[in-house]
């Protein structure tokens, strides 16, 4: 009798879509946001590259170069959107545009490993200066109602979080070091 073996199923695109999207999402945002003005609009854009990344997902074909793909369709979408909205007058010149992109594509693995850094840096802080940090920069949230909330002054509260912020930039610059070490 023949050995037949388990036909394992094709792995889902729209999976493999989903999951580089979700994980280059922060940076690509980041980069659109570099290159338009109001909020609004980045989210606009934002949408349309992801509409138009996942239609065109099929041709990419190496989904390491996920990123600097990405990021060519939101230059096109950014110029897209400069072109609807041509007569508004905080644009940027497409050749601006063009260099910003260039170097957005180029610098979103720096980005990634920087966030990566931080989160680990994040997690390595007392869970005191934690939840601190995470409530002070939660949207919506108020300096006054917080100081208030933990009874300290504004003026103390914003002395602790710039201590913090500064513990981080630390970790985060210890981080990024060893990692350019370690081969």
């Amino acid at each position: 009798m023949p050995i037949i073996e388990p036909v394992m199923p094709a792995p889902d695109p729209n999976e493999a879509f989903l999951r580089l999207w979700t994980h280059h999402e922060p940076e690509l945002r980041a980069f659109v946001r570099s290159c338009v003005p109001r909020a609004q609009e980045v989210d606009e854009v934002m949408q349309e590259v992801s509409l138009v990344a996942w239609r065109k997902f099929a041709s990419l074909e190496d989904p390491a170069l996920f990123p600097r793909w990405a990021c060519l369709i939101a230059r096109y979408e950014i110029l897209m959107a400069r072109r609807r909205n041509a007569r508004d007058r905080l644009l940027l010149d497409d050749d601006i545009i063009e260099r910003l992109a260039e170097e957005g594509a180029e610098e979103m693995s720096l980005r990634h490993h920087q966030l990566n850094a931080l989160d680990d840096c994040i997690d390595k802080l007392p869970s005191e200066r934690r939840e601190l940090a995470l409530a002070a920069y939660a949207v919506g949230t108020s300096m006054k109602a917080l100081a208030a909330r933990l009874g300290r002054s504004e003026g103390s509260l914003y002395q602790l979080l710039a201590r913090i912020r500064l513990d981080l930039l630390r970790c985060v610059e210890r981080s990024l070091a060893q990692e350019a070490h370690t081969p």
